[in-house]
């Protein structure tokens, strides 16, 4: 074989496309854009060449821009190769506002499907081609498409804060004083209060394929369709599933969101971009530091601003603590779904406390840590963690910082981990639930767009840490934890593996903490407001759950003209009927479990 690289091998993939489709993909040509403008036409002929002969198997973010003063919707996707690695192909394609209309992608690309949905929900892009375009965040019946930049909520005051009414004078009044309820509220045409009826969970049984033919020979069965939660408790929060069963069979099943959303990304671009940042904490509230890390290196990436050393070894240091902390709660709570009650997670909040009490000390707060800022972090680390005793009952728990940071790294945090994991991965009732249950095979698990524990369980060994390294990941030594068989218990025991590494990772941190004491943790000058070179920017991060992206679009002005997240609870569930089907009822407890999604990040 040649080792001299063929013309397509030393062209970028999008030079590729540009010569391949010619007329069809040009460059984004915008001062601050990157990537490539499809037409419409061949975006599913392109789509599937960057898949298929470009390498590009996995669609990381599908995220649609209304561009109001320019009359167009645009789509804006991020497609990555999972074998080498590296930034992802941006590639967008355009539609006019009066008549939004994209081919979709989910034939090409599974992981496509929610994301399709939810820019029809809230932009009204409508996917021709889409296998069940319905709303997803918002109910069936809701008026209107409350993304969009004309779209204004009831008590709505101003499309950008700070509003007039409370800065700079500050006279403060209620909103609803200003716009009553129901000035400028949009009802479906012909809507009435009196005899209203919801067509929501009509819309969401129809297609189920509910029969009740008796199958020949065996025992007689009934199929028929329930619903597990939204109000239970192995629905992590407000999660519902709709299943049609055949006994306790499930042959079908449809995941229902949106009971807890609150139009996140709407307050994201009314926010100005530091504003934001306690914002991203309440995503998935479990990660606050890393929800934190995510949306920074968005914005920086646009600034161009550069992190001092210390401030980089901080942001790792709380991160990979972060990780420790959500994978102890994921096999908690997966222990409470197989049956476990409570005594796993609360075992777990041994180790947990003594991590927030250093978040405590260091960023004010336990789980809304606000901590990390454009250029760096909030604050150094203190001199000490705990406080003196304000009570004669009290015990005295001040420590000095480095010392209670040695101890939890190199004692605590690995004695923890061995206990747990003797405890449980080896429990009879653990093997034979986890077992051959919600087996995700490699291909399927690209497919859909999953990430996190949730791909690697299934022996792709594909983390961003490693894969495409941000922060001063690339400057330690760790390995990518992967296991093979893409069941329960590997998605079970590789959190434990990543524990590990996470352990790896700070032990490397803290002597280098110790070096670097005295040194800066933020760049540049402190400010309430910060402006934003115009342009757009796409960070993401390997979140303990998966990848975790933030699309920002900027005009210039001190508020994001687009803010959009790619939620790794909302992309990994996208797969959770397949990975159903075959299995009983007992188990769809634990296949959600072993996904570990949370609420507040899927809804938003």
């Amino acid at each position: 074989m040649s080792d001299v690289p063929t013309q397509e091998e030393a062209l970028a993939p999008a030079d590729v496309l540009i010569e391949k489709y010619p007329g069809a993909v040009s460059k984004d040509t915008r001062e601050g854009y990157e990537g490539v403008v499809v037409d419409a036409g061949k975006l599913v002929e392109v789509a599937t060449a960057l898949r298929d002969e470009l390498g590009f198997k996995y669609l990381a973010s599908a995220t649609a821009v209304d561009y109001l003063e320019d009359e167009y919707f645009e789509m804006v996707y991020h497609a990555c190769n999972v074998d080498t690695g590296g930034k992802p192909l941006v590639f967008k394609a355009r539609t006019a506002r009066a008549e939004a209309v994209l081919p979709s992608l989910v034939s090409v690309w599974p992981g496509a499907d929610f994301q399709e949905r939810e820019a029809w929900d809230l932009m009204g892009i409508r996917f021709t081609g889409h296998p069940n375009l319905r709303r997803i965040l918002m109910w069936e019946g809701f008026e209107g498409h409350p993304l969009r930049k004309d779209w204004q909520e009831p008590y709505y005051e101003e499309d950008a804060k700070p509003f007039d009414s409370r800065w700079p004078e500050g006279h403060v009044c209620r909103a609803e004083q200003l716009n009553p309820y129901g000035m400028n509220v949009r009802y479906p045409p012909g809507f009435i209060y009196d005899g209203y009826e919801s067509v929501a969970d009509d819309d969401t049984y129809s297609g189920m394929g509910v029969t009740f033919d008796e199958p020949p020979g065996g025992i007689k069965t009934g199929r028929l369709v329930v619903n597990i939660g939204p109000h239970h408790p192995s629905t992590h929060g407000v999660f519902r599933m709709v299943a049609t069963l055949d006994g306790e069979t499930i042959e079908d099943l449809h995941p229902v969101m949106g009971y807890l959303h609150r139009n996140h990304e709407k307050i994201g671009e009314r926010n100005t971009f530091l504003q934001n940042m306690p914002y991203t904490d309440r995503l998935d509230y479990i990660c606050s530091m890393s929800n934190n890390l995510g949306y920074a290196l968005a914005v920086e990436k646009l600034m161009g601003v550069e992190v001092p050393e210390r401030a980089e070894l901080i942001r790792v240091l709380m991160v990979e603590l972060t990780r420790y902390v959500n994978h102890l709660w994921a096999i908690g709570f997966l222990l409470n779904d197989l049956g476990a009650f409570y005594t796993p997670a609360i075992y777990v909040m041994n180790a947990r406390e003594l991590i927030l009490d250093f978040f405590e000390a260091t960023a004010g707060s336990r789980m809304m840590c606000n901590y990390m800022r454009f250029g760096g972090v909030f604050a150094d680390l203190p001199p000490t963690v705990g406080g003196r005793p304000q009570l004669p009952t009290d015990v005295f728990r001040e420590y000095e910082t480095m010392a209670y940071l040695k101890d939890l790294v190199y004692e605590q945090m690995p004695r923890f981990v061995d206990e747990f994991d003797a405890l449980l991965t080896q429990n009879e009732i653990v093997i034979s639930r986890a077992r051959g249950v919600g087996i995700l095979p490699p291909d399927m698990a690209i497919a859909y767009s999953a990430s996190g524990p949730l791909l690697r369980a299934s022996g792709v060994p594909y983390d961003l840490r490693h894969s495409d390294p941000y922060s001063i990941y690339d400057e330690f030594d760790w390995d990518i934890a992967v296991r093979y068989n893409g069941d329960v218990y590997d998605r079970l025991m590789l959190r434990f593996d990543e524990i590990r590494q996470s352990i790896r990772i700070l032990q490397q941190v803290v002597p280098r903490l110790e070096a670097t004491q005295g040194q800066p943790v933020f760049s540049g000058r402190r400010a309430y407001q910060v402006r934003v070179p115009a342009g757009e920017s796409y960070g993401r991060i390997e979140a303990p759950k998966g990848e975790l992206g933030f699309y920002v679009v900027s005009n210039g002005s001190p508020n994001p003209w687009r803010y959009h997240v790619r939620s790794t609870s909302f992309i990994n569930v996208t797969g959770l009927g397949e990975l159903c089907k075959g299995h009983k009822v007992a188990d769809v407890v634990a296949i959600l479990g072993s996904i570990d999604i949370i609420l507040g990040e899927v809804d938003r």
